[in-house]
């Protein structure tokens, strides 16, 4: 008797990111800081304060939902990351990371910090995190904007 897979089926458009809501949620804004030795810095994608149908969120899950936040994008490298720290040369494993790219982050640990947006909402500033190269966790191959927190 053998049993047959499920096959797990993606909604249409689902790792396709709207333009629209990827520019909100990573706006080009300047973090302030350059990244020392091998250190990331990673935007945090913003966290809307209420839903598409126009409900406010909850003051205290939209601060959990921003602080968890685990999904960012990759805006500046230090000049030893992804180096042997003796050597100075590239690790065997390459870089795994480069600016532009989307990374999951730990969700406990690195600097964290708030700028906020001109004319915008003070409410929805950018978050950036600084995190030493090796705590990055992985490479996020689909819609960045799909990632949920959880507590």
């Amino acid at each position: 008797m053998s049993e047959k897979k499920k096959v797990v089926k993606i909604r249409e458009g689902f790792d396709t990111p709207n333009p629209d809501e990827m520019k909100w949620a990573f706006p080009d804004v300047p973090c302030g800081v350059i990244p020392l030795g091998g250190r990331v810095i990673v935007q945090l994608r913003r966290i809307k304060r209420k839903t598409a149908g126009g409900i406010f969120i909850v003051e205290e899950t939209k601060e959990n939902e921003k602080w968890n936040n685990m999904v960012g994008k990759v805006i500046a490298i230090g000049p030893l990351a992804f180096k042997n720290r003796e050597t100075m040369q590239s690790w065997p494993e390459g870089v795994w990371a480069q600016i532009g790219d989307f990374v999951r982050v730990p969700k406990w640990g690195g600097d964290r910090w708030e700028v906020p947006i001109d004319g915008e909402d003070v409410d929805e500033p950018v978050l950036f995190m600084t995190i030493n190269d090796h705590e990055l966790i992985s490479k996020v191959t689909s819609n960045p904007l799909s990632f949920k927190a959880y507590v």
